[in-house]
């Protein structure tokens, strides 16, 4: 039991069960990825065993995704040592083991989505699709089908979504064209797109819109090893983004679906190729749609065929929901409080789930395991679940809690990531080519608004001023004249030869 790690039985070290905790309980890594459970109450020891259960993943050469909530799994990055205060402790809990107590520190790669306490880690909203943006979003059916609207238009007209201002000008252009969409897709109420927008801003100005950009976050990034064979432990600074428990919650979900999307089949590896921790799990199912929960059951049941392990972290198995607990093989269950009426039924509930030993009550047991102390079950040969025991978790490697602001600056300055990541790519997308639309289609109307006014001027009548050189008009008879024209045109007449007989009559009368 020196080795944490056993190459031969391919297996790593958990902890010592049995009365005098010698006995090895060790994890088959070949049915690591049928997932498992780290549970427990406040204070018991959980983070502690996700600590070590990711030093022996990162030891078999499985790399590590988890999210760091309090700041303690830092220490990850810096060994242990003899002048730390649970020295003593951890040393009396190895020599009970038969363990060696190897202080060392371990490959980590610090993330962080506002690129403060790690390297930025990215994603573009194409990549993160309208389901779970709309769950980020909190948005209600009718504004969730204007959102796949306009992820859909946006892919039919080559329009890429790649950072927050992208989305923003796609749904003011589903806004401008509502009445057209509408006859396609359905009805496309502005209403529903003001509801958007207001909720994109709300993201924006809490630091949201650092999540979307590029360059996107690679997966064989946080999929690889060191030089000496251990896998990578990548650890997200999640301190702050728990303050924003939805945006946490559909990063991971998000992460997950990607790792999903684009690991291949390998079937029932001997090792998983990357072992994924949700700590504080509830968060991801307080609140979500009913689709979104049935997702993650989906990709809980499909990708461990991808050699994905994942671990539940939660106080209360009673927070997973019984479609993903079910996928759950591998349980290591710290002590839970039963004060209430509740408390004791998810006590039951809780121990119904183990194989029962006939050596102790497993109720009881969960009930009164100390600090450090869990009851396990892990998973046998063919799969099949383990008895359970109680078992005295072996004592970390690297330092426990957190590292300081220097030794964290040094890590991230040996890292190969910060020359990838720290920089930001802004690349022609949606919102430039949005404009240019705009700006072409304004340009043409302004030409076709020209063209039509010089039309105008050239077929318009225009004056034409008075040649002073034109001769003046010829009209310049007398009154004779133009008496004497009129009485000779009416001397045709009847009328005008009857008044010439009457005038010649006066006269001579007259005369």
């Amino acid at each position: 039991m020196a080795n944490v790690v056993d190459q031969q039985a391919n297996t790593v070290l958990v902890g010592g069960g049995g009365p005098d905790h010698a006995t090895p309980q060790r994890l088959l890594l070949p049915y690591a990825n049928r997932h498992g459970l780290i549970a427990g109450a406040t204070g018991t020891g959980k983070t502690v065993t996700l600590q070590i259960l990711a030093e022996s993943l990162s030891l078999a050469g499985v790399p590590v995704f988890l999210a760091d909530v309090k700041g303690d799994l830092a220490g990850m990055a810096c060994p242990g040592g003899a002048e730390a205060k649970p020295h003593a402790a951890f040393a009396d809990r190895a020599a009970r083991m038969g363990l060696t107590l190897d202080y060392q520190a371990f490959p980590v790669t610090f993330w962080d989505v506002w690129g403060e306490k790690g390297h930025p880690v990215r994603t573009t909203p194409a990549e993160m699709g309208p389901l779970l943006l709309s769950r980020l979003l909190d948005l209600t059916d009718a504004q969730e089908g204007v959102m796949n609207i306009a992820f859909r238009v946006a892919d039919e007209q080559g329009l890429a979504l790649l950072d927050l201002k992208d989305l923003q000008a796609m749904l003011v252009w589903v806004g401008q064209n509502a009445a057209d969409l509408s006859l396609r897709y359905g009805n496309v109420g502005t209403a529903s797109v003001g509801a958007i927008q207001r909720a994109l801003l709300v993201l924006e100005n809490q630091g949201g819109d650092r999540l979307f950009g590029e360059p996107a976050l690679d997966l064989a990034d946080i999929v690889r090893q060191d030089a000496s064979g251990r896998g990578m432990v990548n650890i997200l600074a999640a301190d702050r983004l728990m303050q924003s428990p939805r945006l946490y919650a559909t990063f991971l979900l998000w992460l997950l679906s990607e790792l999903f999307e684009q690991l291949p089949e390998v079937g029932d590896p001997d090792r998983p190729r990357i072992a994924f921790f949700f700590d504080e799990a509830h968060l991801l199912f307080d609140g979500a749609p009913r689709a979104l929960v049935e997702k993650v059951e989906q990709v809980a049941r499909l990708i461990r065929s991808k050699g994905v392990s994942l671990w539940f972290i939660s106080q209360n198995p009673a927070d997973i929901p019984e479609g993903v607990l079910g996928q759950l093989g591998n349980r290591v269950q710290h002590a839970l409080r039963a004060f209430t009426p509740k408390d004791q039924k998810a006590l039951r509930m809780a121990a119904q789930n183990y194989r029962a030993n006939p050596d102790f009550d497993t109720a009881e047991a969960i009930q009164h395991v100390g600090t450090g102390e869990a009851v396990t079950s892990l998973l046998e040969e063919k799969g099949v679940p383990g008895t359970v025991q109680r078992t005295l978790i072996r004592p970390p490697f690297s330092r426990m809690g957190p590292i300081t602001d220097a030794e964290r600056a040094g890590v991230m300055a040996a890292s190969p990531m910060g020359v990838k990541y720290t920089r930001t790519i802004d690349r022609e997308s949606a919102h430039e080519l949005l404009a240019r639309r705009t700006s072409e289609a304004a340009r043409a109307e302004d030409e076709a608004l020209f063209d039509m006014n010089r039309a105008e001027y050239r077929n318009a009548r225009r004056y034409q001023p008075r040649d002073e050189a034109r001769p003046p008009s010829s009209r310049s008879d007398s009154i004779v004249e133009t008496f004497g024209k009129s009485l000779a045109r009416q001397l045709g007449t009847r009328t005008g030869q009857a008044i010439v007989r009457g005038v010649l009559g006066s006269l001579l009368r007259g005369r």
